[in-house]
């Protein structure tokens, strides 16, 4: 995987057209945690091939914009969270549980009434897609163990942390397969680990080692502190950061440019490269190359170019397409400029 200095990524999803899901239902409600079939627009016989056509307009934006490290922007998911989660046995998908979601609302998740395990690979078919329709350097996320078993009812397991160890070892088959497709990082996603910082002490680190046990590198971990369409008030920092630069993972991402996150505690990440996010998805405005770059020298004050991933916030899944397109390109402008006075 060859890349330059500074290179550009998303952190996973791109907004899907609106002829492939009605945008109106999607963004009804927060994130889905079991399925919601509704937001399809094509029917199910033609689906497969509909998605197929629109990870091809993602990849090929991607590819205009100037990305280093490609997705398939997630066209084929309901949600970052639920396509990986309600593929798995064990799981009552007839019969949803609640638990609270990190704005305190009830929420409807994965009731767990049996072992968990992934009885086939989820992700394959979209991974073997890209790899086969781009010769860039490629990335797939899945959803980690810990947000899993926060977002899950558990009716089976005798306590949290089993089911997060169930958890860890569905996604560690699922990145075996997929580094075996020839994806070149792998990501997964654990926005819970924060707003859950006490209960991520007690397992999260054995939990994320465990599904990243035997992974070839490079592996990720995404901390999101929300969408922006769902969380309108952003924290300042990060409660469980530190803990990270102990967990097997070679890069952190992170939101800083919405929150105003202070970079200082890039100094908590000792020996990991870290994705920081420079693109404020909450502003609709598309930011200048000039506001990028500035985002990104404010990150090298604290870490080194050669440990420094340039990424948005989070997904741009909510964004308007234009949107999205502008803010990827510019975001790719930016660090052609920081990298060219390097």
């Amino acid at each position: 995987m060859a890349l330059p200095l500074l290179p550009t990524t998303l952190v996973g999803s791109y907004p899907q057209p609106d002829w492939l899901v009605d945008k109106k239902v999607l963004l009804g409600a927060g994130p889905p945690r079991v399925r919601m079939r509704e937001v399809w627009r094509v029917a199910e016989p033609y689906l497969a091939e509909a998605q197929d056509d629109a990870a091809r307009l993602a990849i090929r934006d991607m590819e205009r914009a100037g990305l280093d490290i490609l997705t398939d922007g997630e066209v084929r998911r309901e949600s970052y969270f639920n396509h990986f989660a309600t593929s798995l046995e064990g799981i009552d998908l007839d019969h949803p549980g609640e638990v609270k979601s990190r704005l305190g609302t009830m929420t409807l998740v994965p009731r767990v009434v049996g072992p968990i395990r992934r009885a086939r690979p989820v992700e394959l078919e979209a991974a073997r897609f890209l790899r086969a329709n781009t010769d860039r350097a490629t990335k797939i996320t899945v959803p980690g163990p810990f947000t899993m078993t926060m977002l899950a009812l558990n009716q089976h397991y005798p306590d949290d942390r089993s089911m997060a160890m169930a958890y860890a070892d569905a996604v560690n088959a699922e990145l075996k397969d997929l580094k075996a497709a020839g994806i070149d990082v792998l990501q997964i996603d654990e926005p819970y680990l924060s707003p859950n910082a006490d209960r991520a002490r007690d397992f999260a680190l054995e939990a994320i080692d465990r599904a990243l046990h035997g992974v070839a590198g490079p592996t990720a971990i995404h901390l999101c502190m929300g969408y922006s369409y769902v969380v309108k008030k952003k924290p300042t920092g990060y409660a469980f950061l530190p803990e990270l630069a102990r967990c097997n993972a070679a890069q952190i991402s992170i939101e800083a440019a919405e929150p105003k996150l202070d970079l200082a505690v890039l100094r908590d990440l000792p020996g990991k490269s870290v994705m920081v996010g420079v693109l404020d998805l909450s502003d609709m405005a598309v930011e200048t190359p000039d506001t990028i770059a500035s985002r990104i020298e404010t990150a090298l004050k604290v870490l080194p170019a050669e440990r420094l991933i340039v990424a948005p916030d989070c997904g741009l899944k909510y964004l308007p397409r234009d949107v999205a397109f502008g803010k990827m390109s510019a975001m790719v402008a930016g660090a052609r400029q920081v990298r060219a006075r390097l």
